[in-house]
């Protein structure tokens, strides 16, 4: 196991009733929010009612930056940093999923930079030495940027999808109400949990030896995921398994299973300049790379790992590594289509002429991965695979 520092600085409040905790949360917000949401779906559930009527009650007052879509663009980003910058906005307030979160952390850090936000994305994070504070209400289970510092950007111009991390960007507060995803459709449910299979698997397979702690929780977290899912779509009101989801979705993501590995984030990367250049759903692109980035990196040294995971997550029962291992990959692969997710690029509207030029945008930093190095080459033959 490597040296790591820990610091989840997020307070939590999860349950039936963790909306009881909102007003007392906002007794430390002094001058004007920053309401920050997507579609209409918090309007068509009541909760937007809510929010607006204890900010009332407080005397808060605050601006709204409604229409973030999925994939959430630069574009709202700056139109958010200017609100900021007008109205004197001292606090963010994210209702929704990942992509309306990520948007508000990257305002957050963007407020105080002096040039253009995207900078940022493109190698000058060390530039983040403070950001706005952030509060979330979370409306869908995915990502888990409701407690940790990373926030995910397209830039719609470039055609650019990239990241940014620092614990400046955590959440001050997070409300975590599993009722508040009754509504979530089917869709979306399932590539929720997709994402958070993902995301898990990503510091799963690591050649980092000693951590059996973090191995056996991350296989824990995809047994819930394996569980609870298809009783989720099933039973949209079910609250065992949209609460397990949910905390799930938080611990897949908060640096806990990360914490002394090394670790790999290649099909995130590989993903994110798919759905930078389409706008496809994030959980759709990982369902079809995930199985097929499994499969072209299984090898005399990935083996036995992938044995482990196919044993201690499926059950699978070979003591030949090289078939259980395989067996791994065509379970992960069937509980994905189970969920109703494609598997191939070629069903969700990608051009096969695209994938070089797909290719090139995930190195354009250079390789990815540490599982199995990945260069451009290497890249564009996962994507073919996956065509």
């Amino acid at each position: 196991m490597l040296d790591f520092d820990y610091n989840v600085p997020t307070r939590i409040h999860f349950g039936r009733h963790a909306m009881e905790k909102f007003e007392s949360e906002l007794q430390t917000v002094h001058g004007t929010v920053l309401l920050i949401y997507g579609g209409g779906s918090i309007k068509r559930t009541g909760l937007y009612e809510k929010i607006v009527r204890i900010l009332d009650d407080k005397n808060i007052a605050y601006k709204e930056l409604k229409d973030i879509q999925p994939n959430p663009r630069i574009s709202s980003v700056r139109k958010g940093i200017a609100l900021c910058q007008d109205y004197d906005v001292s606090f963010l307030l994210a209702v929704g999923g990942g992509s309306v979160i990520d948007c508000a952390k990257a305002i957050a850090a963007g407020y105080y930079y002096e040039g253009d936000v995207w900078d940022l994305f493109m190698g000058k994070e060390q530039a983040i030495k403070k950001a706005l504070p952030i509060g979330t209400i979370l409306t869908i289970t995915a990502t888990g940027s409701e407690m940790n510092g990373n926030a995910v950007i397209t830039n719609e111009q470039t055609q650019d999808k990239l990241a940014i991390h620092t614990d400046l960007l955590r959440p001050r507060f997070s409300i975590i109400d599993p009722t508040l995803t009754y509504t979530v459709s089917k869709h979306q449910t399932a590539a929720g949990i997709v994402d958070i299979f993902s995301h898990i698997l990503e510091q799963y397979f690591s050649h980092t030896t000693g951590t059996m702690v973090q191995d056996r929780l991350a296989e824990a977290l995809l047994t819930c995921c394996i569980h609870y899912g298809p009783i989720a779509l099933e039973y949209p009101k079910d609250y065992e398994a949209r609460s397990n989801l949910m905390w799930t979705s938080s611990l897949a993501l908060n640096g806990l299973l990360g914490c002394g590995k090394q670790t790999d984030w290649a099909t995130h990367g590989i993903e994110h300049a798919v759905s930078a250049v389409y706008d496809i759903t994030h959980a759709v692109g990982l369902a079809i790379l995930t199985p097929v980035w499994m499969e072209y990196v299984l090898s005399d040294e990935t083996m036995t790992q992938m044995a482990t995971y196919a044993k201690n997550v499926w059950g699978v029962g070979s003591h030949d590594p090289n078939v259980a291992a395989r067996e791994g990959i065509k379970k992960t692969k069937q509980y994905f289509i189970e969920l109703g997710m494609p598997t191939r690029l070629s069903e969700v509207g990608v051009a096969y002429d695209s994938l070089k030029m797909i290719a090139k945008k995930t190195t354009l930093f250079g390789g990815l991965g540490h599982f199995k190095k990945l260069s451009e080459k290497d890249v564009l033959q996962i994507l073919e695979q996956a065509y």
